[in-house]
């Protein structure tokens, strides 16, 4: 059997003993998943060269681990959930290893894709539990920091993907951004089995298999509706069918769950302010930063003439910034003094200006830009951690893998949504202003197709106009949400005080109440030893009614003695490993 919180001599009341050093190993098994997310874009001419790749084929082997991560999220934390967190994390660690094994020495096309929807397995099961261990094993006080470490190794991850890739590749064969996985992986294998302790939900519900089932294919469908749509059109019939396919199977997912008795996504989450308020800030802020690089990347290189590795180095200010700010520690001290509402919506507001500053300042120079990159990159590391804690924290600890696949689940399609809605504001803008070129397939398709230096130079300042009107769209997107988002979150905490007021009135009621029967037979001096009386409160002499005063005391101890019993009952959850019989 599972031992009490008070008898686990595994615990701490600040956390796990060792759980900075836990922390380091799970953000390294992280940090391989999210290189993966980014290293192929730079190999992309060797595996056209070397396995005959298509255009096709080479999207599939990007998109086949980013769809097959995207669509596991909530499975895979419902899975750590009901059958242990670190069992998943191993699992989702051996199979990530076993797919870069098989990646690095495919032999054709057919081979890397269906390695990479493997890897996208195992990925989907490392970025749900890695969070899901975080929330298990610091306490309230550092939790904040911890996300926040956790998230820099994202904004890692972005930064150092493509420049990871082309290290190797000037050296190695293409396999070798894969094989190079192998290594990290035995390692955190390794420190995962030694250190990370077991926890899960341990409440013996039975599986919602049909709700994995259709979350999994309707996260998917989005997924690939939104991928599909730069190449094939918003408004063609491929992508509007996958997208109607996926609402209408997600609409599925939620009336299922709503009328069951063990969800896999227990809807009632989304009565709670604090949640909607971070989910919708965690969209915005995906939202925004997905949308805008999109849009960066192409300026970078069609615009202003930088090679594709040049121009990944001129977006990794951003990345750097945030985790600068983050191994700091400031967004968690911030926290702590000025709330989580505020944060979020100083951070939005850092995001929404640095949007505009790309669009008003970085039209015709880098400058401008890299303020505006800075300066978004603040506001992500404000933010990100601070949603990330305020979703984490509105669900029960047993949902922690549950509350970890929303997270990524969100991060997704905010990023898609980006992509998607400032895409097509640039669109609509440059065919407003060129068009002649509305039938090219793509700006180089376009300015090749210009006639004279005169109408490429027309094509290029209507394609920098598209570009600044979409990002101060996404600008004040951005802004609007960070303002919602506080606003929730703030009606939120004030809805939640007057409760916990409440609860503990009703404690001291209680006490006194007890204490004023007491009193018709007790001593009229209450002496500061006694176990009644609060450290704070001296020896007092009084009249009959010091049974009431002393039963007060008793009510107020009593409700402290309940928020340490609540605090235990919670750690008691994060670790559940087996402790002695009773």
């Amino acid at each position: 059997m599972t031992a009490p919180a008070a008898q686990r001599p595994d615990l701490d009341p600040h956390g796990h003993p060792q759980r900075w050093l836990i922390l380091g190993v799970i953000c390294l098994a992280q940090l391989t998943v999210l290189l993966d997310n980014t290293v192929l874009n730079v190999a992309i001419p060797s595996l056209t060269t070397e396995l005959n790749a298509s255009t096709a084929d080479v999207q599939w082997m990007i998109n086949a681990y980013s769809l097959v991560q995207s669509g596991l999220l909530l499975t895979a934390g419902s899975s750590a959930d009901r059958y242990g967190r670190k069992r998943m994390l191993i699992a989702g660690l051996a199979l990530f290893g076993v797919g870069s094994l098989v990646a690095g020495l495919s032999q054709s096309s057919g081979q890397l894709i269906a390695a990479r929807a493997g890897m996208g397995i195992g990925g989907a099961l490392l970025l749900t539990t890695t969070l899901a261990v975080v929330v298990q094993i610091f306490d309230d006080t550092e939790r904040v920091k911890a996300i926040g470490i956790w998230s820099t190794v994202n904004s890692l991850g972005f930064a150092a993907g493509p420049l990871f890739g082309g290290f190797v590749l000037d050296h190695f064969w293409w396999g070798a951004i894969f094989l190079i996985n192998i290594p990290v992986v035995l390692i955190a294998l390794a420190a995962v089995v030694r250190l990370v302790p077991e926890s899960k939900s341990g409440r013996g519900e039975r599986p919602d298999l049909l709700g994995a089932l259709l979350s999994t294919m309707g996260m998917t469908a989005v997924v690939f509706a939104i991928i599909s749509g730069p190449e094939h059109g918003w408004a063609s019939g491929r992508v509007l069918l996958t997208a109607l396919i996926g609402a209408v199977v997600m609409a599925g997912f939620v009336l299922w769950e709503l009328h069951i008795p063990n969800p896999m996504l227990d809807m009632n989450f989304f009565r709670n302010q604090k949640f909607i308020g971070a989910v919708a800030g965690a969209i915005l802020v995906a939202f925004g930063m997905g949308g805008s690089l999109f849009l960066l990347t192409q300026h970078l290189q069609f615009v202003l003439g930088y090679g594709p590795l040049e121009a990944g180095l001129r977006t990794a200010p951003m990345a750097l910034t945030v985790v600068a700010l983050n191994l700091t520690g400031l967004g968690a001290r911030l926290v702590r003094k000025m709330g989580t509402p505020v944060v979020i919506g100083t951070g939005m507001s850092c995001l929404a200006a640095g949007l505009a500053a790309i669009a008003l300042l970085g039209r015709h120079g880098y400058g401008g830009m890299l303020f505006g990159l800075v300066v978004m990159g603040a506001g992500i590391a404000l933010a990100m951690p601070a949603m990330a804690n305020a979703i984490m924290s509105a669900i029960p600890p047993a949902k922690a893998g549950v509350g970890a696949g929303v997270n990524g689940t969100l991060a997704e399609f905010g990023n898609g949504l980006g992509v998607a809605v400032l895409g097509a504001v640039m669109n609509a803008r440059f065919a407003a202003l060129v068009p002649a070129a509305v039938g090219a397939a793509s700006l180089p398709a376009a300015l090749a197709a210009a006639d004279g230096p005169a109408a490429r130079e027309q094509i290029k300042d209507a394609f920098a106009s598209g570009l600044e009107v979409s990002q101060l769209v996404g600008a004040v997107a951005v802004l609007a949400g960070g303002l919602l988002a506080a606003l929730l979150l703030r009606r939120a905490e004030r809805a939640e005080a007057p409760a916990a007021g409440a609860g503990g009135t009703a404690a001291g009621v209680a006490g006194t109440a007890a204490g004023a029967v007491a009193g018709t037979t007790s001593p009229a001096t209450v002496p500061a030893t006694s176990p009644a009386a609060s450290p704070a409160t001296a020896s007092v002499t009084v009249p009959a009614t010091a049974g009431a005063t002393a039963g007060a005391t008793a009510g107020a101890g009593s409700e402290a003695a309940a928020e340490r019993a609540d605090r235990l009952e919670k750690a008691g959850d994060r670790a559940d490993s087996p402790g002695p019989a009773a």
